[in-house]
């Protein structure tokens, strides 16, 4: 009976669902496109917002989409970038190409109602995977709150982030990598010069990512390249804070080395080799690298910028969910005997040390205090360094949240048991509460259309409160106020904040000795030096002072 009153659901929502039609066709600026309407919102899927990067464009920044003749169909997504994996962890696969730089348009029907603002989204995947194609995606629901969606495909992995000395040679900036952020930049650069076709404002942009796509965020907020191209940003779970310019692969002479290595293992004797090697050899290979603080794309790592005051000083809303350590582990595995083993695969024993990261008396309280320690370490304190740097070198308003909503997952799902783990949120970002993943309840319906019009309304007027929703205050230094998202909805300091003021001060200890490492040594030189000389000194008078 159930099944049957499924299929009678599904056969009334397909025939009372808006039936699509052909959209208007609108010009950008590489000729006419054709999307579809449904009801009152149209969408555009595909549109190239720069040429293929294949054969010799391969590991070269992005280059204009070539122009077109008639009226283009803009009714199918692209192919998404090679990858290996894939992002969410319950995504569909995709088919992929190199040729998938391409963004998708959610608009509402023209009604005259003057420039509407935008948010582009930025997905996540560690910069390995993902696309803006996977349905979850989907901005139908948040385009019916009175904004443009923008979804972007970037290239990722060995095809976004290799560095090489080759190609340092080929760039007139002399660095590589980084190929993905500045598909990113590309993107927004489009936004800027077409969105007004769709009913759009370029000068109302806001950015919102998760994971790698927040961490591209905080890039982006920090990087000259991307000024003016965004007035708002929304960071779901990552920003770029930790000193990675103390680790060699994140500085561009160890990022082209390690480039050198995979070329080596790869049999290629060149960058021309390497163009000519098909995608799968290349994927082959597993090789990830990340991006690289190069002093064109990054001039400066997001910290140093922001406290330079060279930050894009942008309106920010950004926070973490409540339990994103469980989806990097399995916790039911973490004991007291290897709680330090466990957490000691991902983080220096000196960290943990320095954190004051302890398992407890029982196996429960330490898979408590695991999840509880990677959340702060991997992605808390990054967002909470990210707001208050804003707050001490900016004049833009910034907000923060928790995110503790528990989907009920079903038994198979990957996000099963984890509660408000890494992710989490964005089925209620987008209101995409698919059925067949998890037993959606009233309250995560009403849950989703309050974070929905959180976010819409910060999109459009750098403040995410509004009629009927509880009053998000700003962060600020004295009371550090954040929103809880979850089975309340409600304002409360920011709790548990002691392992965050400890990871502060061992990343600003780090920094301090790799700044003034060189003063230090000579200070230690010149130390030993007038130890050992008054020592000399002191012997010679002794000597002297004894009977011949």
């Amino acid at each position: 009976m159930k099944k049957r009153l499924a299929l009678v659901w599904l056969i009334l929502t397909a025939c009372l669902a808006p039936a699509a039609v052909k959209a208007a066709p609108i010009a950008i600026d590489g000729g006419q496109i054709e999307g579809s309407q449904i009801g009152a919102l149209r969408v555009f899927k595909g549109i190239p917002y720069a040429a293929a990067p294949t054969g010799p464009l391969r590991w070269r920044p992005p280059q204009p989409a070539p122009a077109w003749r008639g009226v283009r169909k803009a009714n199918s997504f692209s192919p998404a970038c090679p990858q290996l994996g894939s992002y969410p962890p319950d995504a569909p696969t995709e088919p992929t190409s190199e040729d998938c730089l391409a963004l998708n348009v959610w608009a509402p029907a023209m009604n005259g109602a003057g420039k509407l603002p935008v948010m582009v989204w930025i997905h996540g995947g560690s910069l390995m995977n993902g696309s803006g194609s996977v349905p979850q995606y989907a901005g139908e629901q948040l385009a019916a709150r009175g904004v443009i969606v923008v979804t972007i495909n970037y290239r990722l992995g060995v095809l976004g982030f290799l560095a090489h000395p080759q190609l340092n040679k080929e760039s007139r900036y002399g660095v590589s990598g980084n190929y993905g952020l500045l598909d990113q930049i590309a993107a927004l650069k489009w936004v800027k010069r077409n969105i007004a076709a769709f009913g759009g404002d370029p000068d109302q942009v806001t950015i919102f990512g998760q994971s790698s796509g927040s961490f591209s965020a905080s890039i982006l907020a920090s990087t000259p390249l991307a000024r003016g191209l965004f007035r708002r940003a929304i960071g779901e779970s990552g920003a770029v804070f930790e000193p990675v310019e103390l680790d060699p692969r994140f500085t561009p002479n160890g990022a082209a080395e390690i480039g050198v290595g995979f070329a080596n293992k790869a049999g290629a004797k060149s960058v021309a080799d390497l163009r000519k090697m098909p995608v799968a050899t290349l994927l082959k290979q597993r090789f990830n690298p990340q991006f690289n603080i190069d002093g064109h794309v990054i001039p400066a790592s997001p910290h140093d910028a922001y406290e330079a005051g060279k930050q894009n000083d942008v309106d920010l809303l950004v926070g973490t969910n409540a339990s994103e350590g469980s989806f990097f582990f399995d916790p039911a595995s973490v004991t007291v005997g290897n709680f330090d083993s466990v957490l000691g695969r991902t983080y220096p024993s000196l960290l943990l040390k320095a954190v004051g990261a302890k398992p407890g008396n029982t196996d429960a309280d330490a898979r408590r205090a695991a999840v509880a320690t990677d959340t702060d370490i991997r992605f808390r304190w990054g967002m909470w360094a990210w707001a208050r740097h804003a707050l001490n070198s900016g004049k833009s308003r910034v907000f923060f949240y928790r995110f503790s909503g528990a989907p009920a997952y079903r038994p198979g799902h990957p996000y099963f048991g984890l509660g408000p783990t890494h992710g989490a949120e964005m089925p209620y970002v987008f209101g995409y509460l698919d059925k067949g993943a998890a037993d959606w309840t009233s309250q995560d319906q009403a849950l989703a259309s309050t974070i929905q019009q959180y976010w819409t309304n910060f999109a459009k007027s750098g403040d995410p409160n509004g009629p009927g929703l509880p009053r998000w205050p700003r962060f600020d230094n004295r009371r550090t106020m954040v929103m809880e998202l979850g089975q309340e909805v409600r304002a409360a300091p920011l709790t548990d904040d002691a392992r965050l003021k400890r990871i502060d001060r061992v990343y600003a200890v780090a920094r301090f000795v790799n700044k003034y490492l060189y003063f230090l040594i000579a200070a230690a030189a010149v130390l030993f030096i007038l130890v050992v000389a008054m020592a000399v000194r002191f012997l010679l008078r002794l000597k002297a002072r004894l009977p011949a």
